[in-house]
Order: C-alpha cells, then sequence, then structure tokens
C-alpha cells in the first residue's frame, strides 16, 4: 500500500493490534474452555490426563474451566453487543 502519510500507517498497525489483543483475549478463554470439555469427555471414558490421581478431580477440574471460560466469553459477546445496542430491549438498561 501506498502511503501519503506516516501517520496512517502508525493508525493502522495501532488498530490492528488492538483487534489481535481482543482475539487473545476472547481465545485463551475460550481454549480453556475447550481443555475443559476434553477432561470432562475423557473422565466418561476412563482416561485418566496430566497426572490427575482421581478421575472425580478431573472431572470438577474440566468442570470448573468449562464454565468459567463459558461466563467469560458469553460475558464478551454481551458487552460488546450491549455497548453496540443489538440487546433486545429486556436486556437493555432502563432510564429512569
Amino acid at each position: 500500500m501506498l502511503y501519503l502519510f506516516h501517520d496512517e500507517v502508525d493508525i493502522e498497525r495501532e488498530f490492528d493490534m488492538s483487534r489481535l489483543i481482543a482475539l487473545l483475549v476472547v481465545a485463551i478463554p475460550g481454549f480453556l474452555a475447550v481443555l475443559g470439555f476434553k477432561l470432562m469427555r475423557d473422565t466418561l471414558f476412563g482416561i485418566e490426563q496430566f497426572h490427575i490421581p482421581f478421575l472425580w478431580l478431573q472431572f470438577l477440574i474440566g468442570l470448573l474451566l468449562f464454565l468459567l471460560g463459558l461466563i467469560f466469553v458469553a460475558g464478551f459477546i454481551f458487552y460488546r453487543d450491549k455497548k453496540r445496542k443489538k440487546l433486545q430491549p429486556k436486556f437493555q438498561n432502563k432510564k429512569a
């Protein structure tokens, strides 16, 4: 691309970096949720993972990871939609 001003390059680079950071903020909890689901699935088939001594403990760790990841991603999407005013009326703040 041909840029006329040096500032245009810096603005575009800053915008790309913020989008990359936002992607990582969502991807890391998403990865933890997938890992939690895998641990719960392996517990049902009796496969021990990560040297966890008890299958019930493996299931609880998996459930905790899954729920935390799911809650974080859902909250992120809810906050983004609220900011863009794309929520249903019953979820929007009612101003007095």
